[in-house]
């Protein structure tokens, strides 16, 4: 157990800090529209993304007003240059190191337990997450595919070795005696502003098998998603009846292409979303609305 940090109650995260953007409440046309999908569907694929996580306090990227860009000007780190660069790597671990406390207390929300629900009933065959924050996981979900990978790994670039990212907080801890006092504000995101002085003495992690860099299990920005990751979804969207996607804007292409799939095996597809997407046109229902709003209903009504 590491001391030094408090974890933060998920309640007063989610008074402190709004994460979750501005929307209107649902309609009852909405909640029937939905309903009747559900119904009619008994092999549902479901697509979530950062969306479904807002209501939870993890803040999404691109919202307005509320998104990690709106926030800050924090961007994504890149794979090439978290590859290509130790002091990027170094940058990175100090920040990831201070954010981890809060960010793997994090719990599901009610749409996380809804999915759950679903999947109870029979109505799931399989969850595509975009998230790496393995709520799904806490909720009880067992279909699981991380299309983005997962916070909670680490990987060797350069050797097969694994660490939990549990157990490699507690190296870092050892690693990094004095960098408790090494921070002052924790962002909404998790992550926090260091300073030069401050990251440049962070003794980034290395593997203990071959001296290799680590990184976590984590799709970077630049990067692809693993072919045989691809090969799963793909089959999984086959053998679906219809693709249900939760709290995702669709805008990267690697969950876009599920959908592209999807609608070329002429599946039905709703969106249940707050804002536009990159698949409005192609989809047969459309929701914009939060999905903690609409979900706990509907998986009442099924009952």
């Amino acid at each position: 157990m590491l001391k030094r940090f408090i974890p933060f109650n998920n309640n007063a995260i989610s008074r402190h800090i709004v994460c979750v953007p501005k929307h209107k409440p649902p309609e009852k046309k909405d909640f029937d529209v939905l309903k009747e999908f559900l119904t009619n569907h008994n092999k549902i694929l479901i697509l979530t993304g950062a969306g479904i996580s807002t209501e939870s306090g993890i803040p999404d990227y691109r919202s307005e007003d509320v998104g990690l860009y709106a926030r800050s000007n924090h961007k994504p780190i890149q794979y090439q240059e978290f590859v290509k660069y130790p002091k990027v790597r170094q940058r990175y671990w100090a920040r990831n190191y201070i954010g981890w406390p809060r960010f793997s207390c994090v719990q599901p929300n009610v749409t996380h337990l809804c999915i759950r629900e679903l999947e109870k009933k029979g109505k799931v065959t399989s969850i595509v997450t975009q998230n790496v924050d393995r709520l799904h996981h806490k909720a009880g979900s067992e279909k699981v595919i991380e299309l983005h990978g997962t916070s909670y790994l680490v990987q060797c670039l350069k050797c097969p070795y694994e660490i939990d990212r549990h157990e490699l907080q507690e190296i870092l801890t050892e690693n990094n005696p004095d960098m408790e006092s090494s921070f002052s504000m924790i962002r909404p995101d998790g992550d926090v502003e260091l300073s030069r002085e401050q990251v440049e003495k962070f003794r980034a992690p290395l593997c203990p098998k071959c001296e290799g860099p680590l990184k976590p299990d984590i799709v970077f920005f630049g990067d692809n998603v693993p072919k045989y990751r691809v090969e799963q979804v793909r089959k999984e969207v086959t053998s679906s009846d219809a693709v249900f996607v939760m709290g995702s804007s669709l805008t990267v292409y690697s969950s876009y292409r599920i959908i592209l799939q999807a609608r070329d095996e002429h599946k039905n597809i709703a969106i249940l979303n707050i804002g536009p997407t990159r698949a409005d046109d192609i989809v047969n229902i459309k929701v914009s609305t939060k999905c903690g709003d609409v979900l706990p209903e509907l998986c009442k009504s099924l009952n």
